[in-house]
């Protein structure tokens, strides 16, 4: 078990931390001359009977640092609330206990400490104060005690200790299912050890040997060696506190507020869509763009506020709003984070992340404030199937993994979720239930495209996404077209897509003509005849074998590369698998892989761009993600 204290300044946490454990946790010179914490303390207790330690964070208490505050009772299990008998409540009283709400701490014990230096009926006082600050919070009801940490063998310290025993004896286990995660709250250099890390875990495992990721820099290190709750250990678990050393890494690599987490859940954002509760004394409205510090986890950033839900959030308002920061951070749905204002001297409110890859456009669509709406119950469930039913195009395995924190086959998805490849052996799952609107509509635009345009056999592969789905992944595109063509509901003629019924009628001369047009364009390979070619060796009008050829490929039977340039789809299809060969597609590469001259190099790699095959990225011309050239 871990519990943090809190409370204000001078009224004697490290003292009773000390009485508690026998540790002092003011390390610092500069603590031992001014006699008040300015870093964050740690300290231990082992248990009496069954082997576990207690950890102990020991908190500032000064207002200059709240940012320390906030950082070290994220991820404790209880709140341990010290509040002097002779000053009674004080501002740093009330701020601690707020943040500690803000962090959803729901567990609490009240140590009433300096017992010796008020009368009863003082104590009598305080103890009412304390009882009326707590009573609309989940603190309401805790047990308190009354402390004289100074002297030795107080029985006040010591019915505190047999209540934090006990405590711990009752808590529920941690969820060990997910993947590791850790924020780094100090890192040093030991000699000839290296860098230790320390932090509490909030999810997971890890053990020696393993490799880690720190976020949000994607630096990659291994596991030498653990301790957890300050004894050597081959495995740390979530909520202890760890010091892990690390191989691969240097202390300037890291620093408070940095991330170590399993390499799944490495991937950051710039971008936070979070559920945020502005407390009644916030002070002035939140708008569009509005300044705010944000502490989460161990870290401390700067960021703008975007309202989702309406144009401004007022105090005392929750509401939905997008947290833009200036660089990537590593969060999960769930974390709490506490907000201050702009001048990080007032804590303003806080809440719980949704989606820590925010949109950067259409933020209040209706479909992404569907996605947040799902995020939401997912927070408070911890059931995944919704977050499929609100993806219309599906989500990634990778993707769902980092949301979830579970490894994917761990997850329990629905049996008939589809599970389309994607690149590099990743998966998109789809719920069955968004293809039908989807299908609906490419059906609805092939009998439109079909009664303007009938002597076409129908848009390219590509071209139709456009039309129909043009926000649609490629993954989901791919395996949607693959489905209904599968199922009958599309067909295919050459690289042209039509509904089943659909075709393009040549009349008997036309079907003479190309009878003898087709094999010579064949024959011709990836240098076919040109139109006047073609009508001098047949003679045959140039305008009518013209006209036949974009016919034909309207039909689908050939491709138009450039005005009155024909290829037949064999030699085509060479050209394509030539492209998907080449490590990096240019002009001057795919010229001498087909034997080519640059013109018509660059005019074939231009049609392939065309039709969504590839894409040109500079100089080069990109193979597009699940695409296939049939």
């Amino acid at each position: 078990m871990i519990f943090g204290t809190a409370g204000h300044i001078d009224h004697g946490k490290t003292t009773l931390t000390r009485a508690l454990t026998g540790v002092d946790t003011d390390r610092l010179k500069e603590e031992k001359a001014r006699g008040i914490s300015i870093e964050l303390g740690y300290a231990y207790l082992p248990s009496q009977s069954d082997g576990h330690v207690l950890g102990i964070i020991d908190v500032p208490g000064h207002e200059k640092f709240i940012r320390t505050m906030a950082s070290g009772v994220t991820g404790i299990d209880v709140a341990l609330l010290v509040v002097a008998a002779d000053d009674g409540v004080m501002p740093q009283t009330r701020e601690h206990l707020t943040i500690l709400q803000l962090l959803g701490v729901r567990r609490g014990v009240v140590a009433l400490t300096k017992a010796d230096r008020a009368d009863a009926q003082r104590i009598t006082e305080v103890e009412g104060e304390i009882r009326a600050l707590l009573a609309a919070t989940p603190f309401a009801g805790a047990p308190m005690f009354a402390t004289r940490a100074t002297d030795p063998g107080d029985p006040g310290v010591a019915a505190l200790l047999a209540h934090l025993r006990a405590l711990e004896a009752s808590l529920p286990a941690r969820d060990e299912a997910r993947l590791f995660r850790l924020g780094v709250d100090r890192v040093f250099t030991l000699s000839g050890q290296g860098t230790v890390v320390t932090g509490t875990a909030l999810a997971g495992s890890v053990a020696i040997g393993d490799s880690v990721v720190l976020a949000p820099s994607g630096r990659q290190a291994r596991v030498r060696a653990v301790h957890a709750q300050n004894r050597a250990a081959d495995r740390g678990l979530a909520g202890q506190r760890l010091a892990l050393n690390l191989a691969g890494v240097a202390r300037e690599d890291i620093e408070r507020g940095t991330w170590i987490v399993d390499p799944r859940m490495g991937a950051c954002s710039e971008r936070l869509d979070v559920d945020l509760q502005l407390l009644d004394d916030a002070g002035a409205a939140l708008k569009a763009w509005s300044p705010v510090h944000v502490h989460i986890g161990a870290a401390h950033h700067t960021a703008n506020v975007v309202p989702l839900d309406a144009e401004q959030l007022q105090a005392g308002q929750r509401g939905r709003v997008q947290l833009v920061f200036e660089q990537a951070l590593h969060a999960v749905p769930g974390d709490r984070f506490v907000l201050r204002n702009a001048q990080a001297t007032q804590t303003i409110g806080g809440g719980v992340v949704l989606d820590p890859f925010g949109a950067a456009r259409k933020r209040r669509s209706p479909a992404r404030l569907a996605w947040l709406d799902a995020l939401a119950a997912f927070v408070d469930d911890g059931d995944a199937a919704p977050l499929l039913r609100a993806s219309a195009s599906g989500l990634s395995g990778a993707e769902l993994v980092r949301l979830t924190q579970v490894p994917l086959e761990w997850l329990a998805l629905p049996p008939d979720t589809l599970r389309l490849p994607l690149p590099g052996g990743d998966t998109l799952l789809v719920d069955p239930a968004m293809l039908a609107p989807l299908q609906d509509k490419v059906l609805a635009v092939l009998a439109d495209f079909h009664a303007r345009q009938p002597d076409e056999a129908g848009p390219e592969l590509w071209r139709l996404k456009r039309m129909a789905a043009p926000d649609a992944s490629d993954a989901l595109w791919s395996g949607l077209t693959a489905r209904m063509l599968d199922a009958g509901t599309l067909a295919r003629t050459g690289h042209s897509l039509h509904l089943p019924g659909h075709s393009v009628a040549l009349s008997a001369p036309e079907e003479a003509l190309a009878a003898r047009l087709l094999p010579a364009l064949q024959a011709g390979r990836y240098d076919p005849p040109w139109v006047r070619d073609l009508a001098k060796t047949y003679n045959v009008a140039e305008d009518a074998v013209r006209a036949l050829l974009r016919k034909l490929a309207r039909a689908g039977q050939l491709s138009q590369v450039v005005p009155d340039l024909f290829y037949h789809p064999a030699p085509l299809a060479e050209l394509a698998h030539i492209v998907a060969g080449l490590p990096d597609v240019q002009a001057a590469t795919f010229r001498d892989a087909t034997g080519l001259g640059r013109k018509r190099a660059i005019q074939i790699l231009e049609f392939f761009d065309r039709v969504g095959y590839t894409r040109r990225v500079r100089n080069s011309h990109m193979l597009r993600p699940q695409v296939s050239w049939q």
